[in-house]
């Protein structure tokens, strides 16, 4: 991890000399943060940027993202902050799992603070529900049909199956944790808690999951509480945050922060 993590440190910097910006954060978003990486599983850089003052100061839009696929197992991509406050906003969720990954490869200035500290008013449990259950459902359409399956996408259904549990249950953004979320919304004496720790086992070991038979215990699992939280989510109410003055005050003072007066 050490050596990687010097070589996604040293992609970051350069970043910043070629395109003239100041990096806030940058984190890892994938199967890694999320605890259920294979040996060969890609990286999965994400980052929320911040350009000069004059940048912002035109009548044209400007593209307000930065890609860059290093190689076939890092991909680092981010976005800036304008945009990112923007999303924040209407309580994007992969935002609000950037800011709360495990795996921190830079940090600086207040903003990405602030921004955990007042979560919970941009979190809306409608928005982000359904964000997750259109994932569980698309995935499970895709790859978890049939006798035989994609073994290892169970977790891409499980996982923000799961999610939408977290949020019907507790009402607040989920962790990233596949581990804790099956701690807290599994119930470890039944059949689908064996069958889930078998094969996190099996990929975590570095196991090659590929086409095999399909493991009943979660797909019934799965289809019940998809049907179930289609109800759930069109019940539920959407949140109503007021947060744009606090937002842009936040954009000036990091503004002011990175670049200076």
């Amino acid at each position: 991890m050490s050596d990687i993590h010097t070589v996604i440190t040293e992609q970051l910097e350069r970043l910043e000399r070629e395109e003239q910006i100041r990096i806030l954060y940058a984190c890892e978003s994938g199967s890694r943060a999320w605890g259920f990486p294979s040996r060969d599983s890609d990286y999965d850089v994400r980052f929320v940027y911040i350009r000069q003052p004059e940048w912002y100061l035109s009548i044209f839009d400007k593209r307000d993202v930065i890609e860059r696929p290093i190689n076939d197992r890092l991909d680092i991509s981010g976005w800036d902050l304008r945009k990112a406050l923007s999303l924040y906003r209407k309580s994007n969720p992969p935002l609000l799992e950037w800011l709360q990954s495990p795996i921190r490869y830079a940090e600086q200035f207040s903003v990405t603070e602030q921004l955990r500290g007042i979560s919970p008013l941009a979190f809306s449990p409608k928005s982000c529900l359904y964000h997750y259950l259109n994932m569980a459902r698309g995935n499970y359409r895709m790859y978890l049909q049939g006798e035989r399956v994609r073994i290892k996408k169970y977790f891409y259904v499980l996982r923000p199956v799961l999610a939408c549990e977290w949020i019907e249950r507790y009402g607040e953004m989920p962790p990233m944790a596949f581990d804790l979320l099956v701690e807290k919304l599994i119930p470890k004496s039944g059949e689908l808690w064996q069958v889930i720790q078998q094969l996190l086992a099996r990929k975590k070991s570095g196991e090659e999951l590929d086409y095999e038979p399909r493991l009943n215990p979660i797909n019934d699992y799965l289809e019940q509480r998809l049907q179930e939280l289609e109800k759930i989510a069109a019940a539920m109410k959407s949140a109503d945050a007021k947060l744009d003055d606090r937002l842009d005050a936040l954009f000036r003072e990091t503004l002011l922060e990175a670049w200076g007066s």
